[in-house]
């Protein structure tokens, strides 16, 4: 018994071993068959493994290490399988003759190929096929290329690369310039350039309506943090902190709109330790400033080189070449866009499939009539401008920047002038004199250049521009967006000889017909909504028709500045809702004494109204809401009548005057009214016999006690000094009277002495700052005047004209000098004039810095041999030097290389 079992063990072993090799042979077909049902099963699990894996491409995850082997080994096992059923398809065939080894040996192998493809299909069941990528160091954005770019962002490169105190750097302009292209333009130079030891460049779009939050998800997702959306603020801010403390960060913010507090959102303030940098782009420049900006770089519309190219690109070739006059019309076209890349990009796109004249001719109608009907404005460009006209602080601003449109296209405004019709429309109300007014109003100005609305004018001092895409903004949203068409009607400056067509005036609310050849107006419009109606600069209107003026019953503000009107339309006196009327620069003659009608009048300008001869008695003191009143006068040749110093004071509620003055007698009154000398804001003194000296102290000398000071007048803007005969000698002082007080002259800007032949001296009580903000001074025909040495203290002058005084030979007259004192003197100077001064030897003994002089004329002045000039003057802001050849090739220098640096401004 012993002996048998493992007999029988032996044999059952052995008996397996042949019962499973024969099943091999006995097998085959069935084994082959199976293989074939897995295998192509395998190859489905296998495309749904690949397809998954292409998914997560798109979503940047990176495959499996284990999923990839999987893949390799089922495609190699496919290849292994296709050559196994084509073997074991032939030994079936000829089983007779390849015998029952070779049989056997197929069987074997289809047997282990179905074993392994089964094992392959049970293990390929994966849950992930693929991980999470970690952040790539910079993310590319798609982007446009950049056209006429390449200054500002090599400037901006240099910025980041080499200049390691700019941290943070603020990219400001209007919108539509290309403010996002640049920066993405940045963000992808990474790519091709790196950055040293930078770990990560973070792009986050933060736009208008982008809370706090958000910015901290998108910088999560971007760092791959995980910031759960109910945990607090200041846990989510910790865990940024914590992952961006431990890199080198370039942080791109594109479109900010307000000050993104970095520790709030859980930024490192970039500094010298950590060596981060920080990009934004805004709209405002001020908030350039509440951003900590080390530097600043405005973004500007492009240079017409530029715009050119760019509005060719988006047209193209094929529309160019359609038409010989195709070319020259898309300049004009282009023009009309102002350099603006958005509305080049917008136009240019509509433009792109126009290919007859008719076409390109009705664009430039449309365009420069009604821009926002153009297609692409008013739905692309117009509304993406209007955020920053909703940004904008309150409606007071927004009000002020609508009333910009009714200026002519591309027109210098004047600062002052635009804040004279802001206060006669009522927008500027709070004040108790003008100063208060203009302070306010050039904040406005301010606040609208810093948002990008408006721009510097010509003269950077005293005009600001629209840009001609915002102008059109401007027009569409005081038509509603477009809704109401006819409540702004502009056609200012467009070479009108006729009045536009009346019907059109009907439902409109303000009208603009400024700056035009219109002669007559004849017609007798219907416009019972009409608030505003501008028609100054008309320098052809010579006649307003009766019944013009007829049905304009709601009408407040009328501007008649500029034209030649000699007579008073009669009609003006039944305007009973006016509030503001101008008639400043008009050959006016009378003004009728039924102007005491205009009971809610609040602002008359009558300012330079050379032929107006008199104005009744008791009119002016007939206004009694009067607040503005503006007699100011340098023409001294007319006499003039009514309008005394009592009925002046009759006026209640007067704040702002300017008047003209020609005896010392009503020169005393003035001064001694309370009421007259606070509110008046400009001055002429002309004649006023027996004005011999005329010292201008807050400190009256009590021996000068029975002479005009003027101390009381320390709102005083502009002083002119006109034919004053007698007038021998002018002293200047500025003494601080008390506690929180100004002194005298703290506010005058203009200062004019004219034909004044007996003025020998022009002097400044030393040791105390004079002229604070004087900006501007004329002399002329003062023969007895030697010098002008109390400029020292003149160090706001901006412009200074001198001419035909025979007297002058210095300027300045020499004398020691301290270096702080060469600097200060003429710093903010930017225009000098000297004509006809036979005798000036020399405008100052040493050479001046002039940091802010644009222009040079010298005209008749034979006697000037050398000009207070070296190498470093007028450095990169000179413009142009007017002079006549003979007496430059005469002028002395320290050596020739200076000429020859001031050479190439000469008559340019």
């Amino acid at each position: 018994m012993d002996l048998v079992n493992p007999i029988v063990e032996i044999f059952s072993r052995l008996w397996d071993c042949i019962a499973r090799h024969t099943s091999y042979i006995r097998k085959l077909q069935e084994n082959l068959n199976s293989l074939r049902e897995v295998m192509d099963g395998l190859k489905h699990q296998m495309n749904d493994v690949k397809a998954n894996l292409d998914l997560a491409e798109v979503q940047q995850m990176r495959p499996k290490e284990e999923v990839l082997f999987w893949i390799q080994t089922v495609e190699t096992m496919e290849g292994q399988v296709n050559e196994i059923i084509e073997e074991s398809n032939q030994q079936i065939s000829n089983r007779c003759l390849s015998g029952c080894w070779s049989y056997y040996k197929v069987g074997k192998r289809v047997a282990r190929k179905l074993t392994v493809a089964k094992g392959l299909r049970s293990t390929g069941n994966f849950s992930d096929v693929a991980d999470i990528l970690p952040p790539p160091d910079v993310e590319v954005m798609p982007s446009r290329p950049t056209v006429g770019m390449d200054l500002i962002f090599e400037n901006v490169w240099r910025c980041l690369r080499e200049e390691d105190q700019v941290r943070v750097m603020g990219l400001y302009g209007m919108g539509g310039v290309g403010k996002t292209t640049l920066l993405r333009k940045i963000n992808n130079e990474f790519l091709h350039q790196g950055f040293p030891d930078s770990s990560v460049v973070l792009w986050i779009t933060v736009s208008k309506e982008t809370n706090m939050r958000r910015v901290q998800k998108d910088i999560g997702d971007r760092l791959g943090l995980s910031l759960p959306e109910d945990a607090s603020s200041n846990l989510r801010a910790s865990r940024i902190f914590s992952a961006l403390s431990k890199k080198k960060f370039v942080l791109l913010l594109d479109d900010i709109w307000d000050r993104v507090d970095f520790e709030s959102v859980g930024i490192p303030f970039p500094n010298s330790e950590n060596k981060s940098k920080v990009i934004f782009t805004t709209r405002s420049e001020a908030l350039c400033g509440r951003m900590e900006a080390h530097k600043k770089i405005k973004v500007e519309c492009l240079g017409w080189d530029e715009a050119w190219e760019l509005f060719q690109k988006m047209v193209g070739d094929e529309v160019f070449n359609s038409h010989p006059e195709i070319p020259k019309l898309a300049e004009l076209v282009a023009k009309e866009c102002a350099g603006l890349p958005l509305a080049l990009i917008t136009i240019g796109r509509t433009m792109a499939s126009k290919k007859t004249t008719h076409e390109w001719n009705r664009a430039i109608i449309v365009l420069r009539k009604s821009a926002s009907e153009f297609s692409g404005m008013g739905d692309e460009v117009l509304p993406l401008l209007k955020f920053s006209y909703d940004n904008l602080p309150n409606d007071t601003i927004q009000s002020c920047f609508l009333y910009c449109s009714l200026y002519p296209e591309d027109f210098d405004i004047n600062k002052e002038e635009l804040i004279e019709h802001w206060v006669g429309e009522g927008f500027i109300t709070e004040f108790d004199d003008m100063n208060q007014a203009r302070y306010q109003g050039h904040d406005i100005i301010e606040t609208l250049k810093l948002a990008c609305m408006l721009e510097r004018g010509n003269n950077t001092d005293s005009e600001v521009k629209m840009h001609d895409v915002i102008r059109d903004l401007a027009l569409w949203i005081a038509c509603e967006c477009g809704r109401k068409k006819d409540m702004f009607f502009v056609q200012a400056g467009v070479g009108l000889n006729k009045a536009p067509e009346i019907k059109k005036w009907e439902e409109t609310e303000r009208i603009s017909l400024m700056k035009n050849d219109i002669r007559t107006l004849t017609e007798t419009p219907t416009c019972h909504n009409l608030i505003t109606l501008f028609l100054s600069k008309n320098l052809k209107l010579v006649r307003i028709s009766d019944g013009f003026f007829k049905s304009m019953t709601s009408l407040r503000v009328l501007d008649l500045s500029l034209t030649r009107i000699r007579e008073f339309p009669m009609e003006i006196v039944k305007l009973g809702e006016l509030q503001y009327l101008n008639l400043s620069e008009t050959p006016i003659k009378t003004l009728p004494e039924e102007v005491k009608k205009l009971v809610k009048l609040e602002f008359l300008n009558l300012r330079r109204t050379d032929s107006l001869s008199t104005i009744p008695l008791r009119v002016i003191s007939r206004l009694p809401r009067l607040q503005v009143l503006n007699l100011y006068d340098d023409g001294w040749e007319k006499d003039w009548g009514g309008a005394s110093i009592e009925e002046l004071e009759c006026l209640k509620y007067l704040k702002v005057l300017g008047i003209i003055i020609r005896t010392v007698l009503d020169l005393r009154r003035c001064y001694n009214s309370h009421k007259l000398s606070r509110c008046t804001n400009s001055l002429c003194i002309t004649k006023c016999q027996g004005l011999t000296s005329f010292p201008l102290s807050l400190l009256s000398s009590p021996s000068l006690s029975s002479t005009p000071t003027l101390q009381n007048m320390k709102f005083l803007n502009e002083l002119s000094f006109h034919s004053c005969f007698d007038l021998e000698e002018l002293t200047i002082s500025c003494i601080v009277a008390g506690e929180g007080e100004n002194g005298f002259f703290a506010s005058l800007e203009k200062l004019t002495l004219f034909n004044l032949p007996n003025l020998k001296m022009v002097r400044a009580v030393p040791h105390y700052p004079c002229f604070q903000k004087l900006s501007f001074l004329h002399i002329g025909s003062c023969d007895a005047l030697k010098d002008l040495t109390c400029l020292r203290a003149a160090q706001s002058l901006r412009t200074l004209y001198l001419d035909q005084c025979g007297g002058i030979e210095e300027v300045i007259c020499g004398g020691v000098v301290t270096v702080e004192e060469e600097f200060i003197t003429f710093s903010r100077l930017k225009t000098l004039w000297f004509v006809y001064l036979p005798n000036l030897k020399s405008i100052h003994r040493h050479a001046l810095p002039f940091p802010c002089l644009e222009e040079i004329k010298i005209i008749e002045c034979p006697e000037l041999k050398k000009l207070p000039l070296d190498s470093n003057s007028a450095k990169r802001v000179l413009k142009v030097i007017k002079g006549q050849k003979k007496w430059w090739d005469e002028l002395e220098w320290e050596d020739e290389s200076i000429k020859s640096v001031f050479l190439p401004y000469l008559n340019k």
